[in-house]
């Protein structure tokens, strides 16, 4: 051995090829921390000092190459200095342009996943040897900023403007064929022939074979382009990215300005031109939102790891109810691996649901994210029911039928008179009190919420609610259950609406408030998603069910009386008496035709403002920044309560609730996040511009104490 480290191995083949071996020593993965770039940047220094090297392969002796830089460490780096910052990453181009410039040819030979600066790592060797079963990608974006370690250098240069916009912008982790399509590396091989794929290709520069000199000359040398080539180029890929990317998150847009400019320039010039860009990113409030929401998701999935921790796993899982939610329950859990029993009441509701699964299943094959043979086994784990006869070897089931108390009451008794006595019994009931719903149960230290979100195989979050007399065995294999569907699960105590929709009810009274003054709610919806909200309160009630929503805001409203009840007939009231219930019956708010796709598309219907005008008092004007307050102080105060009173179990766990929950936008951090933001005192001044409106905008009294003391949510400035 020539070298070790803590992270990095330098040692030399009889051949005369050098190994620079990634291993970071006490992580199950290889990162790019302080310790691993400071080694790296030794270990160049050392080859640089060999004799008889023909060439260096860079390769793992992990499952993965690098996964990244170690987001915990680099994030101190956003608070530096800016020229502090700028040295910081000066540092790491200078170790990177060193090995682009070693007098042998450079290989990478990729095993597994390669991100970030992983795979900056990777552009910086003259060749790259993928497994077949890698991936590799620039997700930077992800996280507000883009790459910083000469990405937007040297990807345009290998696989053209084009191609190095979208996998920048699009911060997407690409498998080996896309990557080989695209020329970002040079051969696909089977995992374990990575390394020997490497030698060999070193070995053809060896037999004249290869000019990798030449391909330096190319890499490095300025891109050229007419004005009028350029013009139509980056025209273009601004149009594309820029709509998708929203005016909240400004990074896809600024590599596209990066890229722009650093494919004419030489290397040197180019460097200080990305490292310009990057800091700027670095410094701005969405970097810090997002690299946020960063940890803040892997704070979450530690503390459900806990909680799940000495569970036994589900191996048979049941659903009741083969509609909406309990069709999609079933997919996902069969799709994950875990086999599962559909039980209803009518044939026709369990083809439904098994016609809904089949068509997910075919949707995966034909995208390629599934095989036939793997959607065919899912769909086989999935056993159709209209009795309770296999119950007795199930590990969890999921009640999944009307949101109604006593119909819910009678079925969970029901059911479990067919089950196990340690079998943990669930409810995915989106507002109704665990702690009511398990008073006729026998064993209610089995019972606990799972509130899943619709559409259940898209949204990431899984709420798990603890009654008065849950264990924490019910608790744990719950967990464990939702962590085995790929789901986030939150762990919250149990109240009307629990988190998410004892938040979200709130935001759709400062809605309702607005329609009784005469707003028109196509401005609302417009306001409010291009605030950066996924959908306006308007569409969300339709996408929600106007049904479903009526009968939640009953229950919140019996819950919290004191701000969440509301005198005559609000809109919600009146769509539900018209039986405009949505999506579901293609009117509500807006009326719905389906597309050649199947999915139904938003239209304007004519006849909604004659039935909407019943339910207003009065004609007021509003501004963007009326609609902002009157919608988002509900939503904040209320997710403080949540806080305050121990439903949720940290600010992060709300804020993350929230996210994967009902999409609050990411840019802002989640509620709590956007208060630290703005400044509590800033907030409740705001706040108290709305008192008149009553409770719902009225901040507690612990915020109004922390609001004088400066205090955030976070425990330090954001």
């Amino acid at each position: 051995m020539i070298f070790e480290g803590k992270a990095v191995k330098v040692s030399q083949l009889e051949t005369g090829v050098v190994l620079v071996t990634l291993d970071l020593q006490g992580e199950s993965v290889n990162k790019f921390n302080q310790v691993t770039l400071q080694e790296l940047g030794q270990a160049v220094q050392t080859v640089k000092t060999l004799s008889n090297v023909v060439g260096v392969v860079f390769h793992s002796a992990k499952d993965v190459f690098v996964v990244g830089a170690d987001i915990t460490e680099f994030t101190t780096w956003f608070t530096l200095d800016e020229s502090v910052l700028a040295d910081k990453l000066r540092e790491v181009h200078t170790t990177f342009n060193e090995i682009a410039d070693l007098p042998f040819p450079t290989v990478a030979a990729i095993n597994g996943i390669s991100l970030g600066g992983g795979f900056e790592l990777c552009l910086a060797c003259d060749y790259r040897v993928m497994a077949d079963s890698a991936k590799v990608g620039l997700p930077e974006t992800q996280l507000g900023i883009y790459p910083g370690w000469g990405g937007t250098i040297r990807l345009p240069r290998l696989i053209g403007v084009d191609n190095a916009c979208e996998w920048i912008c699009g911060a997407g982790q690409k498998r080996s064929a896309d990557a080989l399509k695209d020329g970002a590396v040079d051969a696909v091989v089977e995992k374990e022939n990575v390394l020997e794929s490497a030698l060999h290709l070193i070995q053809q520069v060896v037999d004249g074979k290869l000019n990798y000199q030449q391909r330096r000359e190319e890499n490095n040398a300025p891109m050229v382009f007419s004005p009028i080539e350029k013009m139509m180029i980056f025209e273009s890929v601004r149009g594309v990215v820029g709509a998708k990317a929203g005016k909240h998150y400004p990074a896809p847009m600024a590599a596209i300005k990066t890229v722009e400019k650093v494919i004419g320039q030489k290397r040197e010039k180019a460097v200080e031109t990305e490292i310009a860009g990057f800091i700027k990113l670095a410094k701005g409030p969405v970097a810090k939102a997002l690299v946020n929401l960063f940890l803040k998701d892997q704070d979450i999935k530690k503390t459900a790891s806990k909680y799940a921790k000495g569970s036994e796993p589900v191996t048979q899982a049941a659903v009741l109810g083969a509609g909406i939610m309990g069709g999609g329950v079933a997919y996902q859990s069969s799709s994950k691996g875990t086999p599962i029993i559909m039980k209803d009441i009518r044939q026709d509701a369990l083809e439904l649901g098994l016609s809904e699964a089949n068509k997910l299943l075919s949707g995966q094959v034909s995208r390629g994210r599934m095989t036939s043979d793997k959607a065919m086994k899912a769909l086989n784990g999935i056993t159709p029911a209209l009795s309770y006869g296999e119950f007795d070897h199930v590990d969890l089931v999921v009640e999944a039928v009307v949101e109604n108390v006593n119909v819910k009451k009678a079925v969970l008794a029901e059911t479990e008179n067919h089950i196990s006595d340690d079998t943990i019994l669930t409810s995915n009931t989106s507002t109704i009190s665990i702690t009511e719903l398990a008073k006729d149960l026998k064993r209610p230290e089995n019972f606990c919420g799972m509130h899943f979100f619709n559409p259940v195989h898209r949204m990431p979050l899984v709420e798990v609610i603890r009654g008065e007399k849950t264990s924490d065995v019910a608790i744990a294999r719950t967990v464990s259950y939702a962590q085995s569907m790929g789901k986030t699960p939150i762990v919250v105590n149990d109240c009307p609406g629990f988190l998410v929709n004892r938040v979200l009810f709130p935001y759709f009274g400062g809605f309702s408030a607005m329609m009784k003054e005469g707003a028109d709610f196509q401005l609302v919806d417009k306001v409010m998603e291009k605030f950066g909200w996924p959908m306006g309160p308007a569409y969300l009630l339709d996408v929600v069910g106007l049904d479903t929503a009526f009968h939640a805001d009953e229950v919140m409203a019996q819950g919290f009386p004191d701000r969440m009840q509301h005198e005559g007939t609000n809109v919600i009231d009146k769509l539900f008496e018209e039986k405009r219930f949505g999506q579901k019956n293609q009117k509500g708010f807006y009326r719905y035709e389906n597309d050649r796709k199947g999915k139904p598309k938003k239209m304007y219907d004519e006849d909604i403002h004659t039935i909407l005008a019943e339910t207003v008092d009065s004609k007021t004007e509003f501004t963007e920044e009326d609609i902002i307050a009157r919608m988002m102080i509900p939503l904040c105060i209320e997710t403080v309560r949540c806080v305050e009173e121990g439903i949720v179990g940290s600010p992060a766990e709300a804020d993350m609730g929230l996210i994967y929950g009902i999409g609050f936008p990411p840019y802002l951090g989640g509620a709590l996040h956007y208060l630290d933001q703005m400044g509590l005192q800033a907030f409740c001044d705001l706040a108290d511009n709305y008192r008149h409106l009553g409770k719902l905008y009225e901040p507690t009294e612990n915020m109004r104490n922390m609001a004088k003391n400066n205090a955030t949510y976070y425990g330090t400035a954001v």
